[in-house]
């Protein structure tokens, strides 16, 4: 009690002594003794200001004006008379400690600090409007303009005769800052009459000028997304493909002559694609189009041709990676083999400890790499090895599986027949059972019907259980060739193996008498002809050509030799006649759109020549 008492008149002697370091006060200020200097200090201390006593020595000699506050108590942040500053946002589990504040006409008392804070309503969007209650029935707007500007700009004030009144800022931030009084008590002057004092109630209100600017601000902010995102697209969004010209003489002689380029062909292609789905196509420029689509035709050799090369060069490519990586490899074994010498007793004992570790490291790191390349390098033969038997493979699986489920589907319809009459059986000795126990409950004349049903029933079961027994042998017998196909097929695995293995090993014998073997194959290789079949082709081929002297297309030959033979391709028979240079000649003929390559034969000019 006496400490909330010297807080109070503390604040009503004001800040002099913060100046003079001396302080004139009336005996009369102070109703109780000062008998507690430490709450006198402790007052002092929460003020920012050196702890004085009565006559102006200072009661803390070591007090250090820095620190302001005492420890373990949040620094103390009002709003200031004539400062006009709110403090921030607090924490919710630090302690909030509120002070008077005096303004010019009034004075704001704190709400008691043990009470619950104030309740407040639900924040509207966009709010910049509070409430404001518990006026004093004689407060002023003057008064009430002097206490919330502290708050910030204040734009309008709607007040009512009611003792309340509306308070609309500038911004949003400065209604939290007019929220921090709701609590307060208010005072105008010195007056204790109850029309001049109040309790100011703060509260979020809810106007319609504050919803409109919210919901402009948001529109703004979604006009400014939607722009964002919009160039963002333009951004990411591919280019739009060149304009294609309108179908002319003109344009058609421009895009016939870079059909014919090879460098040209891609973008004169696109244009008469183009011109076809736009429907120029007519009986005028059907002529037109139709040179065009031929020479677009001419490329596909061309196509092919490289397609064939890159394969070749991927070939080579893989080849020589393979070599590579195999010399990589021999590499390596030697770089670990001379690690595991110097290991040996003899050259290890001379190493220094530092040195073992450091062989011992690299040991181990060369054997991880090379053991890496070695995988690869086994991977890709298992590759190739993989596509070189994949069709044998194939056929002999397919072929076991379906001798497999044949004779699995016929093990298992003969179970169920078996069970089928299995169960049949014991139907017809329950028949017969319950039959005699019916004959000697009540013992009858001989029926001659009851002794042919069980005649008949006799029969019946001599015979099921002779069936019975047939199946049981087919079922067993059934089964035995089951497990011989299961063993034949374990055996072909194991050949298909040992098979892999020997490949695997050709493979490498290949390889390594591929250098011996290379000038034997050059000498082989030398002659253009290395087949009788081919020698036969080129006979009829020429015999052909001489009985067209002015030559003949490769389609024209080859549809000719299909005839013949239907197995043979067309680029072999140009690759054959490509090599024989003394005995086919090819000629370009026509104008035009009627331009074409035609082979003549030229043997007896070659024989003058050779």
């Amino acid at each position: 009690m006496q400490r909330d008492f010297i807080w109070l008149w503390v604040y009503e002697i004001g800040f002099a002594a913060d100046n003079s370091r001396t302080l004139n006060v009336d005996s009369t200020a102070m109703t109780l003794p000062m008998s507690d200097p430490t709450a006198w200090a402790t007052a002092m201390n929460n003020l920012g200001m050196a702890p004085l006593g009565i006559a102006g020595q200072p009661i803390l000699p070591d007090f250090d004006p820095a620190l302001g506050m005492m420890t373990g108590i949040p620094p103390i942040t009002p709003m200031m008379p004539g400062l006009g500053i709110v403090p921030p946002p607090i924490p919710p589990d630090m302690p909030v400690v509120k002070e008077i504040i005096h303004c010019k006409s009034c004075t704001l008392f704190p709400p008691n600090p043990n009470l619950p804070p104030p309740a407040t309503r639900e924040r509207p969007p966009g709010c910049k409007t509070v409430f404001v209650g518990g006026l004093p029935e004689n407060g002023t707007e003057q008064i009430i303009v002097e206490v919330f500007e502290q708050c910030g700009e204040i734009i309008a004030i709607r007040k009512s005769k009611k003792n309340f009144c509306h308070i609309r800022f500038a911004e949003e931030y400065m209604v939290d800052k007019a929220l921090y009084l709701s609590g307060y008590r208010i005072r105008l002057g010195s007056s204790t009459d109850k029309k001049d004092t109040g309790r100011l109630h703060v509260d979020f209100a809810q106007a319609r000028d504050d919803l409109y600017e919210w919901e402009c601000k948001q529109r703004m902010l979604a006009r400014e997304e939607r722009h964002r995102r919009r160039m963002e697209e333009e951004r990411l969004r591919p280019p739009s493909p060149p304009p294609v010209v309108h179908y002319s003489d003109h344009e058609c002689s421009i895009v016939a002559e870079k059909l014919k380029d090879d460098s040209k062909f891609s973008e004169a292609v696109q244009t008469l694609l183009t011109w076809i789905e736009r429907g120029e196509v007519n009986r005028r420029s059907a002529n037109n189009f139709y040179s065009m689509i031929q020479s677009a035709n001419s490329h596909v050799r061309r196509l092919v041709n490289e397609k064939a090369a890159h394969e070749k060069d991927m070939e080579e490519a893989k080849e020589k990676f393979k070599q590579a990586l195999s010399g990589i490899l021999i590499q390596f074994e030697q770089i670990v083999a001379v690690y595991h010498s110097a290991s040996k007793q003899k050259a290890w004992d001379h190493f220094t400890k530092a040195q073992r570790k450091n062989i011992s490291v690299w040991c181990k790191q060369a054997e991880e790499i090379r053991n890496i390349h070695n995988d690869e390098l086994m991977g890709i033969r298992r590759e190739e090895e993989m596509e070189m038997s994949d069709d044998e493979i194939e056929e002999t699986t397919e072929t076991k599986e379906t001798e497999e489920s044949a004779l699995v589907s016929q093990a298992e319809a003969l179970k169920e027949e078996n069970d089928s009459l299995r169960w049949q059986l014991d139907a017809y000795r329950n028949e017969v059972e319950l039959l005699k126990q019916e004959q000697g409950k009540a013992p009858r004349e001989d029926d001659p019907n009851k002794e042919q049903q069980l005649k008949l029933l006799q029969q019946a079961l001599q015979g099921m259980q002779q069936h019975l027994l047939k199946v049981q042998e087919e079922y067993k017998r059934k089964e035995a060739e089951l497990e011989k196909v299961k063993d034949d097929k374990l055996q072909v695995e194991k050949m298909l193996e040992n098979l892999k293995e020997k490949e695997s090993c050709a493979t490498r014998l290949c390889t390594s008498s591929q250098d011996s073997d290379y000038p034997l194959e050059k000498t082989l290789n030398s002659s253009p002809i290395k087949s009788e079949r081919e020698a036969l082709l080129v006979g009829i081929i020429s015999t052909f050509l001489h009985v067209h002297p002015f030559g003949a297309s490769i389609e024209y030959i080859c549809s000719y030799l299909h005839r013949l033979d239907n197995k043979i391709c067309t680029s072999d028979v140009e690759c054959l006649m490509g090599r024989l240079q003394h005995t086919f000649r090819q000629e370009m003929t026509g104008v035009g759109a009627s331009l074409e390559k035609r082979w003549k034969f030229c043997g007896f000019e070659g024989l003058k020549l050779t």
